[in-house]
């Protein structure tokens, strides 16, 4: 009788919880728990599974709990899991922390792990209210996951095909030890060598990448570099068949002038030989034949002249017949001196009759010009006027007054 009235207490008290909504046991409160302290504040957190957590699971820090799961349910996406937990207010953590879902042992509970951002990269403080992205969360392997795999791996994997593998690298490397020792070698060489060299290379993409920078800054003018290239383009390909029959031509030109020289080799060989001595001779007389041109510059007077002049300046007359015909008589026929009208200062001629020049008789009939020519001083030199065509002859000569 006492049996029946417990067993009539136990099925009203669990018609009692059905009625007020109970749906689990994860509904029913868990005793214990982290010390929040007085100001705990609270962190919402993304997780794509949760697993098995449950709430009242702990929150640790470093392996040090401080504060414990408060909700789990279904974020807005509907898609993935929304865990609250309740840290206590003496913890300081960066404001981008990360979360992950562990286990304390293999078979243990699941708690959450906050933990700060790697070195560097904190910032902000953690708060009332913050959330943690699904970006900054993550959870670790589960044993049932690892021994899936390992079934998976045993009963219809690759296990099998081991040995065929096995078998078929000893084949392959059976004979070839040296070659693939030496290959080992060589790659060992490349890496290493790739290694000392990781400065240039750094810097050698660096340069690309500014490269690549200043070809960006200057698209615009490739661009239009590229836009007008085709009009240019246009004109060669009208002119293509133009540009082939040249081609052709500088084809057949190109096999005329080897075959012109293959033919005159022997006649230039022989000129150039025969043009040797001249050469030579001109080489010997290199030092001797600019002196020599140096005296086209002062005729009629020579450098040495300059030593033979007393005064401070040459007298110098001409008379020049601007008849052509004239000129050409005078040069086949005439006997006359033609120094005989050449006037000397003091009244005399150089001919025989002594008439002085102002009073003597023109020998041709067509007039004739007289150019005197002035007086050129020398700086430093006594002026002693020097007088008549003996005095040009004297000076010629070397001699003088």
């Amino acid at each position: 009788m006492t049996r029946i009235k417990a067993a009539a207490l136990l099925a009203a008290a669990a018609l009692t919880l059905s009625g007020c909504g109970f749906s689990g046991i994860y509904d029913l409160p868990l005793p214990g728990g982290a010390d929040l302290g007085d100001q705990p504040y609270r962190v919402e957190v993304e997780f794509r599974d949760v697993l098995d957590l449950v709430p009242q699971s702990g929150v640790k820090v470093n392996e040090v709990t401080v504060g414990r799961v408060d909700s789990i349910g279904f974020a807005a996406d509907g898609w993935t899991a929304e865990v609250t937990v309740l840290v206590n207010g003496g913890v300081e953590l960066p404001a981008n922390a990360f979360a992950k879902l562990r286990q304390s042992s293999l078979l243990g509970e699941k708690y959450v792990e906050l933990s700060a951002p790697p070195s560097g990269q904190a910032a902000g403080r953690l708060a009332d209210g913050a959330r943690i992205p699904l970006e900054r969360t993550n959870r670790n392997t589960e044993v049932e996951e690892v021994l899936g795999a390992l079934s998976l791996l045993l009963n219809g994997g690759g296990v099998e095909q081991l040995r065929a593998i096995t078998r078929e690298l000893n084949a392959a490397t059976e004979g070839n030890e040296s070659n693939i020792r030496a290959l080992l070698d060589n790659v060992n060489t490349m890496v290493t060598t790739l290694d000392a060299g990781k400065s240039d290379i750094t810097r050698a993409l660096d340069g690309i990448n500014r490269l690549a920078s200043t070809l960006n800054g200057q698209k615009d003018q490739i661009t239009g570099v590229i836009d007008d290239i085709g009009p240019g383009l246009k004109v060669l390909t009208d002119q293509r068949r133009q540009l082939v029959t040249m081609l052709q031509s500088l084809d057949s030109l190109s096999g005329v002038a080897v075959d012109t020289v293959n033919k005159s080799q022997a006649d230039l060989v022989a000129d150039l030989k025969a043009l040797t001595p001249t050469l030579q001779k001109l080489g010997e007389a290199g030092n001797n034949l600019p002196k020599a041109l140096e005296l086209l510059l002062t005729f009629p007077f020579t450098d040495q002249a300059v030593k033979g002049v007393k005064g401070d300046y040459f007298n110098l007359y001409a008379k020049i017949d601007l008849n052509l015909q004239s000129v050409l008589d005078n040069l086949s026929r005439t006997r006359q001196n033609p120094l005989q009208d050449v006037p000397i200062i003091g009244g005399a001629t150089n001919g025989s009759t002594g008439v002085p020049a102002a009073t003597a008789p023109a020998p041709l009939p067509l007039p004739a010009l007289s150019v005197p020519t002035l007086p050129v001083p020398v700086p430093g030199v006594p002026q002693t006027p020097q007088t008549g065509v003996s005095s040009i002859f004297d000076i010629l000569l070397g001699g003088g007054r």
